[in-house]
């Protein structure tokens, strides 16, 4: 067996990403997130409007779960922490560049206490700390 796929990791492994490793990943990150949330949306609006006595509800429960499962794990693949729905973290080894859907670019960081109350503009973190995962 080959170890073409190790760089891939496991659920428990995320990886430690340099800014530049981040933005490169991150169009992929996006595309599977929107097309998940696009996926997701008419079930979302369907479980609203549905009444807890409707016999359909547990099925599309369960596709909604299938999906949000689906795309936990394929962003768990490429090494990123998942926080919430649509909201994942690049860790950079001293804190996390952080993202939530429909942002359209990596563009806030925060460290690993804060929290996504804590984050701030990434352009900010690096005038002020210069972090090592900027220069890679």
């Amino acid at each position: 067996m080959s170890d073409s796929h190790t760089q891939i990791g496991s659920c428990n492994s995320p990886r430690v990403f340099s800014l530049s490793e981040a933005q490169s990943l991150f169009p992929m990150v996006r595309k599977l997130t929107e097309s998940a949330h696009a996926e997701l949306e008419p079930l979302r609006l369907k479980l609203e409007s549905m009444l807890p006595t409707n016999p359909a509800l547990p099925r599309v429960e369960a596709e909604y779960e299938t999906i949000v499962k689906r795309w936990v794990g394929k962003m768990e693949r490429l090494g990123l922490v998942v926080k919430g729905l649509w909201l994942v973290d690049f860790d950079t080894g001293d804190g996390y560049l952080c993202w939530k859907f429909p942002e359209l670019r990596l563009g806030h960081y925060h460290g690993y206490d804060d929290g996504f109350d804590g984050r701030r503009p990434v352009g900010e973190v690096i005038d002020e700390l210069d972090p090592d995962w900027a220069h890679h």
